[in-house]
């Protein structure tokens, strides 16, 4: 068991600034786990008793054939400014987040007692807005003009439509630059910016240099 409590990082910007990508390069740098928000919550979304109450909530039409929780229809409802779609976003919020937020705390739980690591990242794309950014010793926030993230997106078969409304219903870009704690320009070589990010991270919580790394995924 590790007496010493590892550290952990967490990553946000807005959709397409590249925090899986600097995450993964982080890994290269220290012995790193990553624990991914986003891969558990689509898990949880399989669970038989999550779908039971999502369909409670929002009816059939977000069940797809094989009897599976159509996540572009959930998406449809629940993403955008407006007054229902805020209704139901905190709707799904309340049926989905603590049965991540369990699966998360256990994965940080067991990293902290594996003599394995040095660096744990923390990768939700709603850090703030969840309040898991207080499981976090410190927040790396990366900068990436819209029009550079509209086209990173497109090229995943998102519409600049798609991307403006999943936008307006997290917590501005603004307000999450002032609660991170470092903030990085990522319209760079992903490289170039995980060796900063590096050098930043060992200085903030007095880490060695490099060694091999290992990286465990949720």
């Amino acid at each position: 068991m590790s007496a010493v409590r590892i550290p952990v990082l967490g990553i946000v910007g807005g959709i397409g600034s590249g925090k899986s990508a600097l995450a993964s390069a982080l890994s290269r740098h220290f012995r790193c786990a990553r624990l991914d928000a986003d891969q558990i919550g689509h898990r949880v979304l399989h669970q038989p008793e999550i779908i039971r109450r999502l369909r409670e909530e929002f009816g059939d039409g977000i069940i797809d054939p094989l009897g599976h929780v159509s996540r572009s229809e959930l998406a449809r409802r629940v993403f955008g400014p407006g007054l229902e779609q805020q209704k139901a976003r905190k709707v799904l919020e309340s049926i989905v987040h603590p049965p991540i937020r369990l699966q998360l705390i256990d994965q940080l739980d067991q990293v902290q007692r594996s003599d394995q690591y040095e660096l744990v990242i923390l990768d939700a794309a709603l850090l703030f807005e969840s309040g898991w950014s207080n499981d976090c010793d410190a927040v790396i926030f990366l900068d990436v003009p819209v029009e550079v993230r509209r086209e990173r997106v497109v090229s995943r078969g998102w519409s600049a439509a798609d991307l403006a409304s999943r936008e307006a219903s997290q917590m501005t870009l603004e307000e999450k630059q002032k609660r991170s704690d470092l903030i990085l320009n990522n319209n760079r070589d992903i490289e170039t910016v995980a060796a900063e990010a590096a050098e930043w991270i060992r200085q903030r919580f007095s880490l060695p240099q490099p060694t091999e790394s290992v990286t465990m995924t949720s």
